[in-house]
């Protein structure tokens, strides 16, 4: 039986704020994971998902700031090609800004800080890839700056990892895992968008 986590020990907050108080960030909602070496899986649902979630910030008034990974001509992060565009179904409207970044954290070499102070926002809400990865630096950052992140679970996805030793870790278990550090201190993981108030 798991004992409480730190956020309980330490009297964080455990429901995320509203929407509408809050800044979306949308990581690396890239057509490199919807096909070829880096396929995600569950990444179609999860795209759905975050579909959702911006509609519902852009209804709301929301801040929107869109992140994307570039990582070279020629790599599947390449942002010049299609592969390393952002999905048609969250792509960027007109005014809202996408960030380019180099790193794993939305927050290492970019404006991203600047920019949230800019809004007057504390409260973030996360969505995007991949979970192990990009997602849970940038909550870590979020979270060292001082913001209050939350995590959209059915928004993100991940894959399958070699084990050290043999044998592979499957996605499933690496994205739950994933999740289960971030809850226990640096972020507010919710199973789906209605755990996200209005």
């Amino acid at each position: 039986m798991a004992g409480p986590t730190l956020r309980d020990l330490l009297q964080l907050p455990t429901v995320p704020a509203p929407l509408s108080k809050s800044a979306l960030i949308m990581i690396d909602c890239q057509n490199t994971y919807r096909h070829g070496v880096m396929q995600l899986e569950g990444v179609e649902p999860a795209l759905l998902i975050c579909a959702e979630l911006l509609e519902r910030a852009r209804s709301a008034g929301t801040p929107i700031i869109h992140i994307q990974h570039d990582a070279g001509v020629g790599t599947p992060y390449d942002v010049r090609a299609q592969i390393g565009r952002i999905a048609d179904i969250v792509a960027p409207r007109e005014g809202e800004p996408v960030i380019t970044k180099a790193y794993p954290s939305s927050f290492e070499k970019t404006d991203l800080d600047a920019r949230l102070k800019s809004y007057g926002v504390t409260d973030l809400v996360l969505a995007g890839f991949m979970t192990h990865v990009c997602v849970n630096s940038t909550a870590r950052a979020a979270f060292n700056h001082g913001y209050r992140p939350s995590v959209v679970a059915s928004a993100t996805a991940t894959r399958s990892l070699p084990k050290v030793g043999g044998g592979s870790l499957p996605a499933q278990e690496v994205q739950e895992v994933a999740l289960a550090a971030l809850t226990d201190i640096f972020a507010i993981v919710v199973p789906d968008a209605s755990g996200v108030p209005a």
